[in-house]
């Protein structure tokens, strides 16, 4: 079963939306994790209300560390805006995602990030499953 793992700085927005959508989507066919080189204390609201509209509840989700570990049981490894500070292991399929950050955004800002994730996510399913 494939193992993706997305990165962010906070893993308060982004990466944690990703991996709902992906996770969600996916149906138990992909393992999925989100880290993040520098967690939050918490989720950005506007994020878990932008999320509650699709009917995903990431109300109890909270920011994790990124991890060597983590990086290592992935693979692929899907970073948006975390630059140098993801660790870089060879072998591994790392793709960079070009994202507006949701941090400090209403939800109005969050919808648009939400929508680009979600395509995003599913083009990377059906490659992962083709």
């Amino acid at each position: 079963m494939p193992e993706v793992l997305f990165v962010c700085v906070h893993n308060a927005g982004r990466s944690q939306m990703a991996a709902a959508l992906l996770d969600h989507h996916a149906a138990g066919r992909v393992v999925v994790r989100s880290a993040g080189s520098q967690p939050a204390d918490q989720l950005n609201p506007a994020v878990v209300e932008a999320m509650a509209e699709l009917g995903l509840d990431i109300s109890k989700e909270f920011p994790k560390p990124l991890t060597e570990d983590a990086v290592q049981a992935a693979d692929v490894v899907i970073t948006m805006g975390c630059g140098d500070e993801c660790p870089y292991f060879p072998g591994k399929r790392y793709l960079d995602w070009k994202l507006d950050d949701p941090a400090g955004q209403g939800l109005d800002a969050v919808r648009p990030i939400r929508d680009e994730i979600d395509t995003r996510v599913r083009a990377l399913l059906d490659e992962l499953l083709g």
